[in-house]
């Protein structure tokens, strides 16, 4: 078996930009600036007006290692090989022949320049695919790394080195020019200063250096103390600011007159990598590998810039996601950057943030030019409900060591002021509550109280509303960790499970301090999963097994082993018929509930860390260890026939690569003079002609309207009714009239007509046969020629032409076996054509109700019903899986047509 067989991968959500620089390239029909990103193997436009996504490149072969633009094309480097696209996902030119991974790139005219990491540069002619100057470096000498072109200096790029080397190089001579004078620090960054000969050079050391290149002199140097200078640019709207980034996040705005600092901001998280003016605007673009892109704009009073519009995810891998509210289009994520993340299944517009958890939120806002120190650990497990979220917090999180429980309002996209901690009965216990953290948590359905596990074993519950706490469960509930919580959908009993593998049941209300039930399990437990619309709820425990149980009869039910290592989360199906567990073995299980069997599982690179099925069942939603995103995989019951059966637990899974950010097609080339004229911008004047059919793979219905194929079977039924009820009176004297031929099309029949040359008496004919015009065509097919004629002729038939014309094939109507085994050649070659299905269909029908006792006489016709039989299936199968697939799709969208 190869891949899941009930989840298909469909994509993931959250991946904006990663730790490579992106490019900016201004389109001059969108008269906007595009940021092209990469995101492991492919390629992410985003125009600049709103950050919207307009393009998705294709899969790479490899990890992207640098990406570069002009005018013309967007320049990507997978690892030794170079790739020109256009229009973000046309490939026209691929460059080969690189001994290591290219990671730097420099459009030069006609030329691209482009360094490995051995340090050998080559000069690609970009529409001849072909090396027009290699140089290799002694890497010990001189290690390129960084790569400019200094504007007004023709055919010459200045290179810098990991040495504190730069190097002016003519390509064309491929001749050193000039050494500079060396600096004192790895150069990092080359970027044109507006002015002519003047380049600006970021240094490892935090040093910008701005260097006259005429005269090999340094015109004035500055230097930032929080890290390495990661990007420079400079605005072009007439002001003298120089902007600069470092390792930290930080973005200072220098004053060129001045000779000082204008303004310094916090921008990102972690390190800025692309640093970009808009030509002529007041505004330049950073992203960051925190996930990030931020548009600034300088309209502040002090000059310094704000921040206008931005586009991101989490900075860090998610810890627990769950899909929200009944809908299924809304996922909640936690990320361990302490953030609380919405992800919309159906359009990224809507995603949104709520916020990073804080324990002052007013003070981390009035701090945000430095390291937030209010920031609270990252989200380990959380719980939401929609009954009171447009009322009060519907979002309740634990943290990771903490005893603090915090609340989130969904509705209004931030984090609640209730801080919930546990209430201690006396100092003792008090003294026990210092060292404790919250385990696990629980919303009710009617939203207003939130039940909360501890270390200590205690269970409490409070009041969403108001914060206050209403009832602690046992005193205490467990003599251990308290793994998991749950309450019914009604609010009459609460359930707890420990580390000492007891599950306990709690009246919610009145006699909290007494137990009303508990089971012993067969080891300690992990966690709870409860599905309230059908009572059942899943344990897992340390041992690595499910138990199902029962609430209403506190009976376990079943009993899933199969996992090699801890499990990390479960979660139940809409209808409660499946169980879909993770584990640490980065295996995804799903066991029937109802026959009790595993059905389907598969191994992922990764383990995953929690996973969340779609209240529609459409989605499965995974997030894996180290990945930014979160996973979509779709549900293949919804639109496919799946035969699924029992599978042995314990055997070896499937491996199945993760979703990507949207699924593409390997990489390949386009049409050679086609690319070529896209290179030049030539205007491509293409006549469309209408196929006769678009895929010979693909059913295809003629072009014939319902009312010349539907009654043809019903003809004599249509006849008799539109009978007049007089009798058809007709003139003496008929006019003179010209013969006509029966079809769709008006046309004389001109056959018999003689010409003056051959004008004879004697009439001699070729054959003594009686066919039909259908007939002779049938006949002319019998040594061997095509059928499409006849298919031709029939096609243009009226109803009562064509079933006239299949009447006249027997041979007791003028006609012959050998026509009618051509007959059925033709609807035969039809249907394995998969063309006019339906007008095959119907002549096949028509022709066994009138010559059905023949066929079944003459061996030669029988013969041939075993192939019309076997295609006539096929095609059938063929439409029948896309009209399910099409019903699928149509009832998905419907679920989401009142977003």
């Amino acid at each position: 078996m190869s891949g899941s067989v009930v989840f298909r991968r469909n994509r993931a959500l959250g991946y904006v930009t990663n730790h490579l620089p992106a490019t900016v390239k201004y389109i001059k029909k969108r008269k906007a600036s595009v940021v092209v990103t990469c995101i492991g193997r492919s390629l992410h436009a985003y125009e600049s007006q709103h950050f919207r996504l307009i393009s998705v490149g294709r899969i790479h072969p490899e990890d992207i290692t640098c990406v570069s633009s002009d005018n013309r094309y967007v320049y990507s480097a997978s690892a030794k090989k170079i790739f020109a696209w256009r229009s973000g996902n046309q490939l026209l030119h691929t460059y080969e022949g690189h001994g290591s991974n290219v990671h730097l790139l420099l459009p030069f005219g006609q030329h691209l320049v482009a360094v490995d990491e051995e340090s050998v540069l080559r000069v690609w002619d970009i529409e001849a695919e072909s090396v027009h100057l290699e140089i290799p470096f002694a890497a010990d000498a001189f290690r390129i790394s960084a790569i400019s072109h200094p504007a007004t200096y023709l055919n010459k790029i200045l290179l810098g080195s990991e040495q504190g080397l730069l190097q002016l190089w003519n390509i064309k001579s491929g001749k050193l020019v000039h050494t500079f004078q060396p600096l004192d620090s790895r150069v990092l960054v080359l970027e044109q200063a507006p002015a002519a000969d003047v380049m600006a050079v970021g240094l490892q050391s935090g040093a910008i250096k701005l260097l006259n290149l005429k005269f090999d002199e340094m015109l004035m140097e500055f230097r930032q103390d929080w890290g390495p200078v990661t990007g420079i640019s400079f605005r072009t709207d007439g002001h003298p600011i120089m902007i600069t980034s470092s390792t930290n996040g930080e973005v200072v705005s220098w004053d060129l007159e001045k000779r000082k600092i204008v303004n310094q901001l916090s921008a990102h998280t972690q390190s800025v990598t692309t640093l970009s003016c808009l030509p002529s605007e007041p505004l330049f673009i950073s992203t960051s590998p925190d996930n990030s892109i931020k548009m600034w704009i300088f309209d502040l009073p002090d000059g310094g810039p704000r921040l206008l519009r931005f586009r991101e995810g989490h900075a860090a891998p998610p810890l627990c996601i769950r899909f929200h509210g009944a809908k299924g289009g809304n996922i909640l994520s936690a990320g361990e950057d302490s953030s609380l993340r919405v992800f919309n299944t159906v359009t990224e517009k809507v995603n949104r943030s709520m916020g990073r958890a804080s324990y002052n939120r007013k003070a981390a806002k009035r701090n945000r030019k430095y390291e937030d120190v209010h920031l609270m650990p990252p989200i380990v497990q959380f719980t939401s409900e929609v009954t009171r979220e447009k009322e009060w917090d519907s979002i309740a999180a634990i943290h990771t060591g903490l005893d603090l429980v915090t609340t989130w309002s969904y509705y209004g996209s931030k984090m609640g002021d209730l801080k919930l901690k546990p209430k201690a009965t006396d100092e003792k216990h008090r003294q026990k509550l210092l060292q404790v953290e919250a385990t696990c948590i629980c919303l009710t359905t009617c939203g207003n109280f939130v039940i909360v596990g501890y270390s200590s074993g205690d269970v409490q519950r409070f009041n969403v509303q108001s914060g206050l706490h209403r009832a602690s469960y046992g005193a205490p509930a467990h003599e251990d960790a308290v793994r998991g919580v749950a309450v019914d959908a009604l609010n009459q009993y609460v359930i707890s499970g420990g580390s000492d593998g007891s599950v306990k049941f709690w009246n919610f209300k009145s006699n909290v301090t007494t137990s009303i039930g508990r089971i012993r399990m067969e080891d300690g437990l992990t966690m709870f999963r409860a599905h309230r619309e059908s009572g059942m709820l899943c344990i897992a425990l340390e041992n690595y097994t499910l138990n199902v149980l029962d609430c209403d009869t506190k009976v376990v039910v079943r009993k899933f082993v199969g996992h090699k290592a801890p499990i990390t989360d479960v979660c139940f199906s809409p209808d409660s018929r499946w169980l879909i567990s993770a584990s640490l073995d980065a295996t995804v299980k799903v066991w029937d509930i109802p026959s009790a069997y595993m059905i389907d599982h598969f191994k992922l690179d990764v383990p995953c860390v929690s996973l969340s099925m779609s209240p529609t069942g459409d989605f499965l939603a995974t997030a894996h260890i180290d990945h930014l995103g979160v996973f979509l995989w779709a549900n293949k019951a919804l639109f496919d026939h799946i035969s699924l059966r029992a599978l042995n637990p314990t055997s070896e899974a499937p491996l199945v690569d993760l979703p990507a950010s949207v699924e593409g097609a390997d990489v390949a080339q386009l049409d050679e003079e086609f690319a070529k004229a896209l290179d030049f911008g030539e205007e491509i004047s293409i006549t469309y002609e209408t196929p006769q059919q678009l895929d010979s793979d693909l059913i295809t219905m003629s072009a014939a309207t319902s009312s010349r194929w539907q009654n043809i079977f019903h003809l004599d039924l249509l006849k008799k009714r539109a009978k007049p009820r007089n009798p058809v009176t007709t003139e003496k004297h008929a006019p003179f009239f010209l013969p006509t031929i029966p079809g769709l099309e008006f046309k004389f029949d001109l056959s018999q007509a003689q010409s003056q040359k051959e004008a004879s008496k004697v009439i001699i004919p070729k054959n003594f046969n009686n066919f039909t015009d259908f007939g002779k065509i049938l006949n002319d097919t019998v040594s061997g020629g095509s059928v499409q004629p006849a298919i031709d002729h029939i096609t243009k038939l009226g109803p009562s032409m064509v079933d006239f014309e299949i009447k006249s094939l027997s041979p007791d109507a003028a006609g012959s076996i050998e026509l009618m085994e051509q007959f059925l050649l033709m609807v035969l070659d039809m249907l394995q054509s998969n063309a006019n299905f339906e007008l095959a269909q119907t002549y096949l029908a028509v022709f066994l109700r009138e010559h059905g006792d023949t066929v079944t006489r003459t061996d030669s016709l029988r013969a041939l019903l075993d192939s019309l039989a076997e295609a006539q299936e096929r095609g059938w199968r063929k439409l029948e899986q896309k009209l399910l697939y099409g019903l699928g799709v149509v009832g998905m969208l419907r679920n989401y047509a009142s977003l």
